[in-house]
């Protein structure tokens, strides 16, 4: 007993550990002598990252609506957050999640977490080339995007120059305020969900 304990024990901590070093940019892609990924800045990384975004959400049908959110930096990662202006309701949003998970997985994304909460339901991926990409709702089941990169050469860092398909907001909480006939339709239909 205390052998099979003992390895659950390493094989949990052996997941973690993987899980960290991903999320840290620490798997995937080669590096230079400094740790960071080979060829790309903080701006190449913010365009990946972006990149990433773009077509993320041009996988979703019908049609959602987002806005640009905040860039952070970090000492050698760029994270570039979206936020869904498209109301999706509680019956939809295992579809939502399920028509996200299925892009990551058939663009070569490693599925790392699902959190199938009723609430604040998540889903955590990494790309090969390091960049972990994330969808959440939060607060009334409004919808996010991140996309953190792994450790790359520092630049300055540009703001997006796509424009965003939603409604733009300075100095307010963006909340969901488009109505779609799919998305926030409040019956449930069959449909995938996120895998546990």
């Amino acid at each position: 007993m205390r052998h099979i304990t003992r390895t659950l024990r390493l094989i949990c901590a052996a997941a973690v550990a993987g899980l960290l070093l991903a999320g840290c940019g620490l798997l995937g892609g080669a590096k230079n002598g400094n740790g960071a990924l080979v060829g790309m800045d903080m701006q190449g990384a913010a365009e990946r990252a972006d990149a990433m975004l773009y077509a993320t959400v041009g996988a979703i049908k019908p049609e959602i609506e987002w806005v640009h959110d905040a860039t952070t930096t970090g000492s050698c990662d760029v994270t570039r957050y979206w936020t869904v202006m498209t109301v999706v309701s509680e019956q939809r949003r295992g579809n939502f999640l399920g028509v996200v998970e299925r892009f990551w997985k058939a663009s070569g994304y490693r599925i790392d977490t699902v959190n199938p909460s009723k609430d604040l339901p998540a889903i955590y991926a990494t790309s090969k080339d390091g960049f972990g990409i994330t969808v959440l709702f939060g607060y009334k089941g409004q919808a996010f995007f991140e996309v953190t990169s792994p450790c790359v050469d520092k630049s300055k860092v540009a703001e997006p120059t796509k424009v965003a398909n939603g409604r733009t907001y300075q100095s307010e909480i963006p909340t969901p305020n488009v109505r779609s006939d799919f998305w926030s339709a409040e019956t449930s239909v069959p449909g995938p969900t996120p895998s546990p």
